[in-house]
Order: structure tokens, then sequence, then C-alpha cells
């Protein structure tokens, strides 16, 4: 984790799903079920969203690229893809001309994050991505075959998302670490992407909660005239929601995890969704749904860690914000 906030840091993330949409349909389906605004996405752009049923519960989050006007590609969570190929394709009934085509085991994923990933790259590989800003795709010529580069991340640093033909993935892996990038398990990338407070679907929101109370609704398009999921979110943003997803980290030692309670004024008021130590903060730091009234910044809360109450206090997400 260290070696990503200060060079770079490369991840095998080959497991998450990688969908194409070709067709004049394409984006007429990924606007219906996404709710993100995706007839206006450009050619070279990602957006990131969600997937909602139709009560607006977050089926998965995901981030859509158009590569061209009627080709798009999206990247899912791995332990969802045969759930979003199957509920995608249930939403199709009305929609035309578009064909998808799951590329997850044609293809790699590998993650080049840090301050220094761009320099490595051009290292690496003689592809300068320099102007390549955040949130654009782009693919490149390299050594007989074709490489997508996207400045997107889960880590809280800058750095690239890179799928390519799978039989040349250990080719860019090798090139990259020869060349200084430090080999990172997924276990480091959990601590960095909770670190920079990015949510974990199935730990820090499933199809139970709403991007409202996950505290995403800034990747809800609202001018939208319909998505799937519309009618209840736009109903929960008049009315208001008890329940929110907190960050906190912890005043003594001590490590949350997953599913430890929480407490104040002697109560359990939620549990943990996501929870780690921060080697950056070289502190515990956490993430839970707790009631409004628990919820501002500064509040005292405790931890039950093995039947110990460690304290805690509300703070700000993100954790941990990297300099421009």
């Amino acid at each position: 984790a260290r070696g990503v906030r200060h060079g770079t840091g490369v991840f095998d993330v080959s497991h998450m799903g990688r969908l194409r949409f070709l067709g004049v349909g394409a984006e007429v389906l990924l606007d219906k079920i996404l709710t993100r605004n995706i007839l206006s996405l450009r050619d070279g752009r990602a957006r990131y969203g969600f997937l909602c049923n139709e009560n607006g519960g977050i089926i998965d989050d995901v981030v859509v690229s158009r590569m061209s006007s009627d080709e798009f590609m999206l990247v899912c969570n791995a332990g969802n893809r045969h759930h979003v190929i199957k509920w995608i394709e249930q939403q199709m009934q009305d929609i035309r001309d578009v064909e998808i085509t799951d590329l997850t085991n044609r293809t790699g994923m590998i993650a080049i994050q840090g301050p220094t990933a761009v320099d490595l790259i051009i290292e690496a590989l003689s592809i300068d991505l320099t102007d390549l800003r955040k949130f654009r795709v782009q693919e490149y010529s390299y050594a007989d075959t074709v490489i997508t580069f996207s400045r997107t991340g889960y880590t809280g640093e800058d750095g690239f998302e890179i799928i390519i033909p799978a039989e040349h993935a250990g080719m860019l892996w090798s090139k990259f670490v020869a060349d200084g990038a430090i080999p990172c398990g997924l276990g480091a990338r959990d601590v960095l992407r909770l670190e920079a407070g990015l949510l974990l679907h199935g730990s820090d929101m499933d199809i139970t909660k709403t991007p409202l109370e996950a505290g995403l609704n800034r990747f809800v398009n609202w001018n939208k005239d319909y998505f799937i999921g519309c009618e209840p979110l736009r109903e929960l943003k008049e009315t208001g929601f008890d329940t929110v997803l907190a960050g906190f980290h912890l005043l003594d030692k001590g490590i949350p995890r997953h599913e430890y309670p929480i407490w104040a004024k002697g109560e359990a008021i939620g549990e943990v969704t996501s929870g780690t130590y921060s080697p950056t903060l070289d502190m515990g730091i956490g993430l839970g749904y707790v009631s409004r009234e628990f919820a501002d910044v500064g509040t005292k809360i405790a931890i039950e860690i093995r039947g110990n109450m460690i304290d805690a206090q509300i703070v700000n997400i993100p954790f941990y914000r990297r300099e421009k």
C-alpha cells in the first residue's frame, strides 16, 4: 500500500467483469439501465454509475466507457458478472440492434496505480499517456496487439486500468515489474480503496441500499427522464432517509472488521461494513451505516472488537486524499 502511495503498484484485476455492447441500440439500453446519462457520453470518455433494480437498490456499481458511437465497454464486479448479464438481458425486450459480448475470459485487466505510474508506462512501453485525462479512455497499438488504457482506478491515486488480450497480459505485467512497478495483491487494493473512501459492493452497498443512503447521489443524473429505479429514488430524495453511510477512525489501537457492532450512548447503532488498519494514517478506519443522529462529523462512537469497546469518532470521507 505504501508503494502505491509513493511510487507505482501493479494489480492483476482480471477477475473484474468486462462486457462489450455493440450496435445502435447500445446507448439506449445503457441509458435505460444506468443512473448516469449515457446519451451525452462522448467518445473516449468513461463514467461511474449504478445499475439499480426497480426499488432503487444497487445491483452493482460499474464504469462504462464509450469506445465509439455504437460501442461501449462496461466493467462490473467479479462476483456480480453473471447476475448483471442476466439482468441486463431481461431489460432488452423493447430495444433492438444491440449485441452484448462477455470479454472477461478473452482479456486480461491490469491496474497500474501511483504518482509515478505515467512515467513508468512511458519508460516501459514508450507510450506517453500524460495527456490522457481522468476518466478518459484510448486504445494504443503495442507489440502486435491493441491495449485499452483508461485513466481510472480504485486506490485514490493517479493511474490507469488496462484491458489487453489475455495472451499478452503476462508480457505487459512483466514489463511493468521489470521497470520498477511493485506487484500488489487484492488485500493491498482493499486497504487503498478504503483509505480513499471508495465503496465495495457486497460490503458497503447491495440491493438493500440505494445510492442516496450510500452517500453517492452525485452519481445519479436526476435530469434524466427515466432509468430503472428512478421513481423510488426521486421519492426517497424528497422524503429523506434515516440511515446513512458514515466514516470513522479509531481513537485507540485496534482493527475494525466487517460486521463488528457500532455502539453509541450504550446501544448498538449499526455494523461496520468495511474496516482495516490504514498504514498511510497509522490508525484503524472503517465505514458503517448509522442513523442520521449519529452521523455528524465529530460524533463519538465505539466499535466492539472481540468484546472490547474501542473509542472511535465519525470523520469525513475520504480518509486520505492525494496531494494534487
